[in-house]
């Protein structure tokens, strides 16, 4: 573990991945915040339903392609760095933390890491990581070409 979502946490399994970006980390942030936005420029959204404003306790009903959808809630916000949403599973949860790092003159560090607990740690293991790992660079690329569209 180390450390993204907090030292000795009970971790079922954690999975993600990261790439460097170019742009400007306060567009990047501005887009991946921008919720009711997603399926515009991300390929695996299909829909994204924000049920009020970007803000801690906020619940979004969401959509991926080969996943069933379902509501998460905003639990942590780091304006500007990092924002973290939390959704239930049978006898569990899934957390999934969005990070922008500067990382020099225009570029910018995006992660996206999912923390499963409960009985679906191996559905996730085996099934949705994979995909969603395979998946995550295209929505990285997507990001960076949609702050890039909103630039200018």
């Amino acid at each position: 573990m180390d450390g993204r979502f907090g030292v000795g946490q009970n971790v079922g399994y954690e999975f993600g991945d990261e790439m460097t970006i170019s742009g400007d980390a306060s567009v990047v942030w501005e887009v991946w915040t921008d919720l009711a936005r997603f399926p515009a420029w991300d390929p695996r959204e299909e829909e994204t339903r924000p049920k009020g404003p970007f803000a801690v306790g906020t619940t979004v009903w969401s959509k991926q392609q080969g996943s069933p959808g379902g509501d998460s809630t905003i639990v942590a916000i780091d304006p500007g760095r990092c924002w973290t949403v939390e959704s239930s599973l049978p006898g569990g949860r899934l957390r999934i933390d969005h990070r922008v790092e500067p990382v020099g003159e225009g570029k910018v560090e995006v992660s996206k890491w999912y923390q499963v607990q409960g009985p679906l740690t191996l559905l996730f293991r085996f099934y949705y990581a994979p995909r969603i790992r395979n998946a995550l660079r295209r929505t990285f690329a997507a990001l960076e070409r949609e702050a890039a569209r909103r630039t200018g």
